[in-house]
């Protein structure tokens, strides 16, 4: 079996239940892969932003979850900030059919197994 890739997943809170359908894919046996999130309710404080950096260093690529709700979530775009400051591969992945929010710098692709798959794969 293939060497299991750590993916970050950027998301906003109000689109927790869509990064729960995400990680939900995870778990499907032939997934060699495991995703993590660093969510948090509260404000983002330093020691939060320091524990994130941390874990998008030790990922091999981020999926950011893009809604309109993205436009807003400054925690989100903090992390997709830090992903390019580390120097990480970014895949967007719009969180919902009706909604093609375009993030700056994000490029974004339709929710289906073979746009998250092919993008873990080349990781």
């Amino acid at each position: 079996m293939a060497e299991k890739k750590v993916v970050f997943i950027a998301f906003a809170i109000e689109d927790e239940r869509q990064r729960d359908f995400l990680k939900g894919q995870s778990l499907h046996l032939r997934a060699p892969y495991e995703f993590v999130d660093m969510s948090v309710k509260e404000p983002y404080d330093s020691a939060w932003k320091d524990r994130v950096r941390t874990r998008i260093r030790r990922s091999d690529g981020v999926i950011a979850l893009v809604s309109k709700n993205s436009l807003t979530s400054s925690g989100q775009k903090w992390e997709i900030a830090c992903a390019k400051e580390e120097k990480k591969r970014i895949r967007g992945i719009w969180a919902y059919t009706d909604d093609r929010t375009n993030l700056d710098g994000v490029n974004t692709f339709v929710w289906s197994d073979k746009n998250i798959s092919d993008f873990i794969d080349s990781l």
